[in-house]
């Protein structure tokens, strides 16, 4: 199935998104010939009159000025969506929504579910909560944009499948195949000496696959050499300048882990490529 049908995510509070993923974004799309919805929520802050201790303030006041600058972000970040898709020709819509941020998370699952694919961000200001909800209760995959500057722009010619034959990481191989067929160059990494690999399942074994598809692929297999996992990828991907790494996640609401070993949650702090994640 062709990704038809995108979401973007944009926050607006603690700090709005970069207006730079919403031209990554815009690009993707382009690139993939889909329509893309952008959604942005002004959130309503819970302030707990007992963790301001003897300090006394106007707490409604508070969170009515935290509201309106969540707000005016959202409808600012709307605005530069609809003129990036304007100026490129991406059929688009922006959604709007209001919620309190305990419930943005959830919010934005809803969405996800109904779209073929989710690009969002994780700006330095927030935590890994609603990223991770939209990764594992979208049941869709999720397509993470870096935040910081690149030496180059996005694209999606070169892309590498992190294999390890688990679950996960199949239906991350069958979430990206409309990456995979179109990309220029396709690699399989497997990082070995980290945990228990199926050798009879091998990479070899995917490329069978994957060849079926008309998809040709470059095996290499990494040790670990006892280097957490989110170091070992992030250095293969930069040295193989690739543009997109696909990955499966894996875990429960109590316990999150990605597939391939537990490191990796610096790679969804701080991506160094766009990632496209999987549950």
């Amino acid at each position: 199935m062709a990704f038809k049908d995108v979401l973007l995510t944009l926050a607006s509070y603690p700090e709005p998104t970069p207006v730079s993923v919403i031209d990554d974004a815009v690009s993707v799309a382009a690139a993939l010939g889909a329509h893309l919805a952008a959604i942005s929520c002004e959130v309503h802050a819970e302030v707990r009159a007992s963790l301001l201790g003897d300090v006394i303030l106007d707490i409604p006041a508070l969170i009515a000025r935290e509201a309106a600058k969540s707000r005016e972000n959202a409808k600012a970040l709307l605005a530069a969506f609809e003129a990036s898709a304007d100026k490129s020709g991406v059929r688009h819509e922006t959604i709007f929504e209001q919620c309190a941020t305990a419930s943005e998370a959830a919010l934005l699952v809803d969405y996800a579910r109904l779209r073929d694919l989710t690009i969002m961000a994780v700006p330095d200001s927030h935590d890994l909560g609603y990223a991770e909800e939209v990764i594992f209760e979208s049941g869709r995959p999720t397509l993470i944009l870096p935040t910081g500057p690149r030496s180059r722009p996005l694209r999606l010619d070169d892309i590498c499948v992190a294999w390890d034959f688990s679950r996960t990481a199949a239906r991350a191989v069958s979430d990206a195949l409309p990456l995979l067929e179109s990309a220029r160059s396709v690699r399989v990494v497997t990082v070995t000496n980290e945990k228990p690999l199926d050798s009879r399942h091998s990479g070899r074994e995917l490329a069978k696959n994957l060849a079926r598809h008309g998809i040709e692929v470059v095996l290499d297999e990494i040790d670990a050499e006892s280097k957490p996992i989110d170091e070992v990828l992030t250095s293969y991907v930069l040295s193989h300048s690739i543009d997109v790494l696909v990955m499966g996640a894996y875990g429960t609401p109590r316990w999150r882990e990605f597939v391939l070993g537990g490191a990796t949650r610096g790679l969804l702090s701080k991506p160094p490529i766009p990632i496209l994640f999987s549950h």
